[in-house]
Parts: structure tokens; sequence; C-alpha cells
């Protein structure tokens, strides 16, 4: 990845902080402009900041991941059975990472760069689309009490006293 310019590519692309889940994005399409689009994508990306992840969340829709560039990425699915998987989203696809990757609705969910990364862009996709009511933050006793297995991975991907719902708008 030494020849990725990070801070040239979020300048490129317009990203900027995600208010509440984390990372930088930019909205590249929404269907209509109104409060409930049929579909919407998204650039989005982490960076080694250690503040820099997708928090834990869900979503009562599916949410298609699409690996772009950069170090590989992490995501931890909590199952509705309480087990929990950890796919990896990457350029390895030999290796078993994935270039692309639905996460179910209703799965709790967040995402970091894979240990050692500096970059990562990727992108989303929704139908219907992503609204801010559309967004449930994920709060760490509540997870952690109901994934005790994936609790130390919860707790990095959780903010204390952090905000849970988006703001409206988005």
């Amino acid at each position: 990845m030494n020849h990725l310019d990070p801070d040239a590519i979020i300048t490129r692309l317009g990203l900027g902080p995600l208010p509440v889940e984390g990372g930088l994005f930019v909205q590249t399409w929404r269907s209509d402009p109104g409060g409930a689009p049929a579909g919407t994508a998204t650039y989005a990306a982490l960076t080694d900041d250690p503040d820099s992840f997708s928090a834990m969340h869900r979503l009562p829709v599916d949410e298609i991941w699409h690996f772009y560039l950069g170090d590989p990425v992490d995501l931890l699915l909590l199952h509705p059975d309480g087990t929990h998987s950890t796919p990896r989203l990457g350029q390895d696809v030999l290796g078993g990472q994935h270039v692309q990757f639905v996460v179910p609705a209703g799965y709790w969910f967040g995402a970091s760069l894979a240990p050692g990364g500096r970059f990562a862009l990727f992108g989303n996709t929704l139908a219907p689309g992503f609204h801010s009511g559309l967004y449930e933050g994920g709060e760490r006793a509540e997870l952690t009490a109901g994934w005790p297995d994936a609790a130390e991975r919860i707790t990095a991907l959780t903010r204390p006293g952090g905000e849970l719902a988006m703001p409206p708008g988005l």
C-alpha cells in the first residue's frame, strides 16, 4: 500500500467525517432527495487514526460492502443466535478475503482496519436507501452481555458514552 496517498484520495473524493458511526464518507448516489430513498451508495474510508472505525450498529435493510483499495478491513457481525463472525474485506480473494460482502438486515456489526493497516477505501450500497432513521447504534454493555465471546472486539468497536442515533438529514 506504500504507493497510495490516503490524504490525496480523501481530498479527491471529498470524504468527510461520518457522524456517530465514524470513519470518513461521501454519499455518491441517492435515488431521490426525499427522506426514504429507494437506494443510496457511498464511498467510505478508514485510516490508522485510533478513532477511525465503524461503530457497532444495525440497520433494518441489507448493506452491501464493496472493497476498493488499501489495507484489509475486518468486520464483526453479531448473529441473532448469539454467535459472531469476522469476515475480512480485501483484495486477496483466493486467500478468503471479500471484495463484496452483504451484511444481513438486523445484524449488529462494525468494522476497523485489520491490524497494522493504514488506510482502506470501500463503498456501501443500500436498497432501500440509507436515511438517518434507519441507523441504530450499539451500546457496549448490552452487546457484550449478549455476545460475551466477542466482548473484546465489541469494546474496540464502541465509543463509551457515544451518541447512538444518527443526526437527522443523512
